[in-house]
């Protein structure tokens, strides 16, 4: 089983004004050895969150998710993760086909 890191792009999601590109670096990473459940979402300024793999792949298709992380779809092309800290909220649009590509890498790797 191999480790699967995916760097996407992904918008952060403001109030700001609609002109400013808000796009940032993501890292997506899966380890099936150290936990073959989870995944976990690296955004810049931040620690890592973990968070349950089949989270992730309901919430491309409808809401889902209480406390720490939420996901639901955007449209038809996007999907949103919400991260809650004690520091606040982090909110972030993907494209599915971002979210997808990875899922279907780390269900490979857990071969």
């Amino acid at each position: 089983m191999s480790v699967v890191e995916q760097y996407a792009r992904a918008h952060v999601v403001t109030d700001a004004d609609p002109d400013e590109d808000t796009a940032i670096p993501v890292v997506l990473r899966y380890d099936p050895e150290a936990d073959p459940r989870s995944v976990r979402v690296g955004l810049p300024g931040t620690d890592e969150w973990t968070f349950s793999r089949t989270l992730l792949e309901q919430g491309l298709r409808a809401p889902v998710g209480t406390g720490e992380v939420r996901v639901w779809p955007c449209g038809r092309v996007g999907a949103v993760v919400e991260f809650h800290s004690a520091r606040g909220v982090s909110v972030v649009q993907f494209e599915s086909k971002t979210l997808l590509r990875f899922l279907r890498r780390t269900y490979l790797a857990a071969v």
